[in-house]
């Protein structure tokens, strides 16, 4: 058995991360090998890039995000990602190439061709086993970022509405073209109801490529 590359989508708010820490956490406890990652940031050099990129701060040029974007990337994949899947890992990252689709091409206006150029020249072709979108309207979204306080909120947070609009729906084409890849899951209810979902959904697929025992 290879790894296995699964990634969470979604926009800002939507609830991801807490989902990913919470089912890798259960993983873990059925025995399976779980390497959590996260873009950017999944590399000692991703972590300086994810600094300087989303300081609310700073002013970074769309042509400069993308391009850091890809170079953290190449670095992840590189350094993380196809070594942990060549040990037979499960590997879960939150964001992934589906990000700069949907955030520098659909919410910056970057050419599809040139987005999709760059992610293959960052990538060399690695796509995820799954991807699991978490979909909630752009006025929830908003409303959770607000209540994390300026210290928690970066450059991408606080863009405006219409630019978070443009990510979900391009969120929401890239699952609708691959939908043997990427599953939707609504996650504008309670945390709980959301991880359900989550598990419906992730625990066969898991099943079906040996990483869970039949009685889970």
């Amino acid at each position: 058995m290879s790894g296995t590359f699964i990634t969470f989508e979604g926009i800002d708010g939507s609830g991801k991360s807490t989902q990913l820490r919470l089912v890798s956490n259960y993983l873990k406890e059925q025995g399976c090998n779980v390497v959590l990652t996260r873009e950017p940031g999944g590399t000692t050099i991703g972590l300086r890039l994810r600094a300087a990129l989303l300081d609310a701060n700073e002013e970074v040029d769309p042509l400069t995000e993308l391009l850091v974007f890809a170079s953290d990337r190449a670095q992840h994949v590189r350094r993380v990602l196809r070594p942990a899947l060549a040990n037979d890992q499960i590997v879960i990252s939150d964001r992934y190439a589906d990000a700069t689709v949907a955030y520098q091409g659909a919410g910056r206006g970057f050419n599809p061709e040139l987005v999709a150029e760059i992610i293959q020249l960052a990538t060399e072709g690695l796509k995820p086993d799954l991807t699991l979108l978490f979909d909630v309207p752009v006025e929830e979204s908003v409303s959770r970022t607000a209540r994390r306080g300026s210290a928690r909120r970066d450059r991408l947070d606080i863009e405006r509405s219409e630019f978070h609009q443009r990510v979900r729906e391009a969120y929401l084409q890239i699952a609708a073209a691959e939908p043997e890849r990427v599953k939707v899951i609504d996650s504008g209810g309670p945390v709980e109801t959301t991880q359900a979902r989550l598990r419906s959904i992730l625990i066969p697929f898991l099943k079906s490529r040996g990483y869970l025992t039949q009685h889970v």
